[in-house]
């Protein structure tokens, strides 16, 4: 349209050019002459418009074209750094924003880039002034999960604070416990920009909350929805959880079997748990809608029933009673039982509140897993807290829970006569204390016969090396887990035992003990 604007300007000035010449080459002649001289007078007049007119188009061309590449190039930059993080009408929820847009694009401490993944798990985080529940809710998410699953996951950790001393404090906290989880891109760590934050002061209280608390629960819808957007184009479904939770061992496959069920419903959430907005699940394809939602009214009320109110808008007719509205809501929201997930945090991010919420549906969590064992006598080095004994984990009644080993700490397996073990399993840490394994530590047979020791300890194939006291080293402990089988040249055994090769700084717990005969 614009280029047809500057043609036709083109072409009328054109036209008064031959117009003029053509009357100048007309012979004057009286009152003719005179009309003609009028007409000539009023045509030079619009010549001249013309000009200034297609001299105006020429720079208003100008100007749009330098516009239109200045928002091609900003849209182009953000877009490179944001793909689809922000919905079209950010900038008027959050208007403080247009002076800072690159603010919108998200800070990663952590993180290999991953995508494509079935689930995506958002955590946010914040600063608390008691204790600190990230790490064991962490530990409880990674418990268990197999290479395969964790190679479809993906964990994003919001860090939803704009001190970066507090955040590299995090990332590097995350990094120390979960170092191949990092590397491998499991674990993120994300933050938001200094000018994310809208200024909190001129907040409504509203529902007889305090200042505090509108502001607190304000800050935490934009933290979520933070989360949402940068999370929508990482996976197929999108789970949003807290810093202050466990899991059940069995979550993730609970969650995918679940969605894979619902999938020809039209649901727009799945929940794992009935807290708050612990264990929701979405479509990423919902998000930016959500999110949007969330941020037209952040400023309003709680999250949870902002969540509500979007079933409303979507299904509940105002000439309908509430019966009607609350079984249209039900059909867009699906409750899986048992929970899944259960809120363990006491004190909240909000400073000064203590949360006692239990989901009551989430029952009881299994810690240890009992096998039989065959009949041997067990002693160790090391301390054992409360009744969590060796002995007890051995018969399947109790997991063994002890105090930080030293070097050279042991648990010793002694059976009464020699016997065929054909493998062996030790699995450390359970799901509420998944920090509590074994590092940096042996697992060891001892063959009854000593000249077979000697044998295999010089000259075998593969060759094993050898411990003290007879024994032979033939595993470790691997992220917490000790498995393998014992080859057919170390039979008969007469004992099995765990050695602590270092010192360590967390206690450790066995949850699972099998040896195979």
């Amino acid at each position: 349209m614009r280029f047809y604007s500057i043609k036709l300007g083109c072409l009328l000035a054109f036209g008064c050019f031959l117009s003029i010449t053509w009357i100048r080459s007309i012979p004057d002649d009286g009152a003719a002459s005179r009309s003609l001289q009028t007409l000539y007078a009023r045509l030079l007049a619009a010549e001249e418009l013309g000009g200034q007119v297609s001299k105006d188009l020429g720079r208003v061309l100008e100007q749009l074209k330098n516009s239109s590449q200045l928002t091609s190039n900003t849209s182009t930059n953000i877009s490179a750094g944001l793909k689809r993080f922000f919905t079209p009408n950010v900038f008027l929820y959050l208007p403080h924003l247009v002076h800072h847009p690159d603010s919108l694009k998200p800070n990663v401490a952590l993180g290999q880039g991953r995508h494509g993944v079935s689930m995506v798990l958002g955590i946010p985080t914040v600063k608390r002034q008691k204790q600190s529940y990230l790490v064991s809710t962490l530990n409880s998410l990674l418990f268990g999960l197999t290479p395969t699953k964790r190679q479809d996951l993906l964990i994003i950790v919001f860090v939803a604070e704009t001190d970066s001393a507090y955040v590299d404090t995090i990332a590097g906290t995350i990094m120390k416990n979960f170092p191949k989880e990092v590397q491998s891109g499991l674990l993120e760590v994300i933050f938001p920009s200094q000018h994310y934050y809208p200024d909190f002061s001129s907040l409504r209280e509203t529902f007889g909350d305090s200042k505090d608390r509108v502001k607190w629960r304000t800050k935490q819808n934009l933290d979520f929805s933070f989360l949402m957007l940068y999370a929508q184009d990482k996976g197929t479904y999108y789970v949003q959880l807290e810093d202050d939770v466990i899991a059940k061992a069995d979550y993730y496959d609970a969650m995918k079997t679940y969605a894979t069920q619902q999938a020809s419903k039209q649901w727009l959430f799945l929940e794992f748990s009935q807290l708050g907005f612990i264990g929701k699940m979405f479509r990423t394809g919902d998000l930016p809608m959500i999110a949007e939602f969330f941020l037209m009214f952040h400023r309003d009320k709680p999250i949870d029933w902002l969540l509500d109110h979007i079933l409303w808008v979507k299904v509940c007719s105002p000439e309908k009673d509430a019966k009607h509205c609350n079984e249209q809501k039900a059909l867009l929201k699906q409750r899986y039982k048992p929970s899944l997930f259960q809120h363990v945090g006491l004190h909240s991010s909000l400073a000064g509140k203590l949360q006692h919420l239990k989901d009551k549906d989430f029952g009881q969590q299994s810690l240890f897993q009992a096998h039989i064992n065959p009949a041997a006598e067990l002693s160790s080095s090391l301390k054992h807290h409360q009744q969590h004994s060796l002995d007890r984990a051995y018969q399947g009644q109790d997991f063994f829970w002890a105090f930080s080993p030293k070097r050279g700490d042991y648990a010793l397996f002694q059976f009464s006569e020699p016997i065929h073990v054909s493998g062996y399993l030790f699995r450390s840490g359970n799901i509420e204390n998944g920090g509590d394994k074994f590092y940096n530590t042996t697992v060891e047979v001892l063959p009854s016969n000593a000249s077979v020791r000697d044998k295999l300890v010089s000259g075998s194939s593969p060759p094993y090396k050898a411990s003290d006291k007879g024994f032979i080293i033939i595993g470790m402990f691997e992220d917490g887990i000790a498995e393998g089988l014992i080859g057919a040249e170390l039979q008969p055994v007469s004992a099995l035992r765990l050695v602590v090769r270092s010192d360590s700084g967390v206690w450790v717990l066995l949850s699972e003990i099998l040896i195979k005969v």
